[in-house]
């Protein structure tokens, strides 16, 4: 794990959120939601995809199988 996750997911965040505010200024509100709830799911499977290598490096460390 290194720092280039933390830029990912900062990117889909800056993304959603102009794609959002696009949708929104152009009275599109229903797909604008659509998108940010794309955008959060995007984001947590990234996110659980580290926490579940989080765990497995512990196991590793800790020799807990």
């Amino acid at each position: 794990m290194d720092i280039s996750i933390i830029f990912k997911l900062a990117a889909i965040g800056i993304i959603i959120t102009v794609v959002c505010q696009v949708l929104k200024k152009t009275d599109r509100d229903d797909i604008a939601t659509v998108v940010t709830i794309v955008g959060l799911v995007i984001a947590l499977t990234v996110a659980v995809t580290m926490i579940g290598d989080l765990f497995e490096t512990i196991k590793t460390i800790f020799g807990v199988y």
